[in-house]
């Protein structure tokens, strides 16, 4: 079964177009005009454009393409403030909030023209925020996925809590752990295929696939193909194969 991902986009909407003209080329190439896209969450935050990423897959999947995207941490901090106008988070450090000025959230109200960031209370964001932000793109970011299982591939953001069954796997873990999973070399029976933590270029360790490559920070922004358990990079012109560190 062929499968197309893509890292984390992070409000990049510019990018994802190109990253799907990527995939639309490879399925071209392929014949296959039925593979899913799974997203690997981080769909907002940081770059300028979080509203019109949210409408692009809204537009798409309402199509019927076959697009998927799994939970993120931003997304769960973005759709908390949107629900509740929470700022924190249980994970997330205790000298941070989703609109300090380096977690994103201030960007993406901004992408939604709420231009008033710096000055309006919280009750006034939330306000504004629940006012300007359009029913569907609620409900995409209410129904994301905690991950997708797909044959031999899950598809998750951060990782998983190794040692422990998918069923039984928190939510916490599946959209921020980082150490206990990226140091686990163990077979974790399927191929886990995620993002959340930037890497300069894709990474195949094995046992897992790290498809963020920053582009929250305004690098590239990856797209992959996976036929089974092998991976290949797309690129403007071509696959490139992605090997295993050895």
């Amino acid at each position: 079964m062929r499968v197309y991902a893509i890292g984390d986009i992070h409000g990049q909407r510019e990018m994802l177009v190109a990253a799907h003209a990527r995939i639309a080329a490879d399925r071209l190439a392929c014949g296959d005009k039925a593979a899913p896209v799974v997203h690997l969450g981080d769909l907002c935050d940081r770059g300028p454009d979080t509203a019109g990423v949210i409408q692009y897959l809204v537009d798409g999947m309402s199509r019927g393409k076959p697009w998927h995207a799994v939970l993120g941490n931003h997304d769960r901090l973005f759709r908390d403030f949107v629900q509740q106008g929470a700022v924190s988070d249980g994970s997330l450090r205790s000298d941070l909030t989703w609109l300090s000025w380096n977690m994103g959230g201030r960007d993406t109200l901004r992408s939604y023209g709420i231009d008033d960031v710096d000055t309006a209370t919280l009750d006034e964001l939330h306000r504004q925020a629940d006012s300007r932000i359009p029913p569907a793109h609620k409900t995409l970011m209410g129904n994301l996925e905690p991950f997708i299982e797909l044959n031999d591939l899950v598809f998750v953001h951060a990782g998983i809590r190794p040692g422990v069954a998918l069923r039984d796997q928190i939510e916490d873990d599946l959209i921020w752990i980082r150490d206990p999973f990226l140091f686990d070399t163990r077979d974790h029976g399927k191929l886990i295929v995620h993002g959340h933590t930037p890497v300069d270029k894709p990474m195949h360790c094995g046992n897992r696939v790290n498809l963020d490559t920053g582009a929250g920070f305004g690098r590239p922004l990856t797209a992959a193909v996976f036929e089974g358990r092998d991976c290949w990079v797309l690129t403007e012109s071509s696959r490139q194969r992605l090997t295993p560190i050895s």
